[in-house]
């Protein structure tokens, strides 16, 4: 039986390229990239109950049959992978972003029972996830719930607890460099003209979330402290709850020091 792969780390350490790497190794894998649909993970997609799912295809009657072929049913729940689909109609994907679980936007029990029994029910096999496990629900867990340290390690504990693991592996890139890569990625994710399109939106969701605001987060070195805090936590989880059946990794183009 082939084994999941999960592939994690910050922002910058080469997860798309290493994701892109293996799957080129191994095209018998079903990758699932941030924004696609994913049998557990939520990043960019929608969380709806038919009653909205309805009215959303009703307010943006021209898009009905794009956002049914980027619509996925689960249960009473739709999914709908809506950043990929492309208009001009003003307001729509700001609009179906409420509709996403992260951010804030469900309460911490709301999160663990969506998150919980997606994992519990997926018992298949053969896939390659990317942010599938870690990144958007410890930022969320940080950011937005607020959550010490320990708090999260035990959520941790607790979905571990319901997965299935004989499958799993665990791939996390890691670096001490963090503030150079930071750097790096303020640079390669910009558009033609040189204004940096990522770190902006990044630095507004950091200084506006709750645990941002409640620490007085203002700029570039605030980022950075926030990122070492989240790389720490992560790997605690790594290697207290996730174990053998992780991997650390040095990030793009480094030797891993640890």
């Amino acid at each position: 039986m082939r084994e999941n792969i999960f592939i994690e780390g910050l922002q910058g350490m080469g997860k798309s390229t290493l994701l892109q790497k293996i799957a080129g190794q191994r095209p018998e894998y079903r990758v699932c990239r941030e924004g696609e649909y994913s049998p557990v993970e939520l990043a960019w997609c929608t969380w709806m109950n038919e009653e909205e799912y309805t009215a959303a295809l009703e307010r943006y009657a021209p898009l009905r049959s794009e956002m049914e072929a980027c619509t996925y049913r689960e249960g009473d729940h739709y999914i709908v992978t809506y950043t990929k689909i492309l208009t001009d109609i003003p307001g729509f994907h700001k609009d179906l972003e409420r509709y996403e679980i992260y951010n804030g936007r469900k309460t911490l029990q709301e999160l663990e029972k969506i998150v919980f029994e997606r994992y519990r029910q997926f018992q298949d096999s053969g896939y390659l996830f990317e942010c599938a496990f870690m990144q958007n629900i410890v930022e969320d867990l940080i950011l937005f719930h607020q959550l010490d340290d320990e708090e999260i390690l035990e959520f941790y504990r607790r979905l571990y607890a319901v997965m299935r693991k004989e499958n799993f592996r665990l791939l996390y890139l890691y670096s001490d460099k963090i503030e150079e890569n930071i750097r790096i990625i303020q640079k390669e994710r910009s558009d033609q003209a040189g204004n940096q399109m990522w770190y902006p939106v990044m630095m507004e969701y950091l200084v506006n979330s709750p645990y941002g605001k409640a620490h007085g987060y203002k700029g570039f070195e605030d980022l950075i402290t926030h990122l070492k805090h989240r790389q720490q936590v992560e790997l605690c989880i790594v290697r207290e709850i996730v174990g053998d059946r992780a991997s650390i990794l040095p990030a793009k183009g480094e030797v891993c020091s640890l």
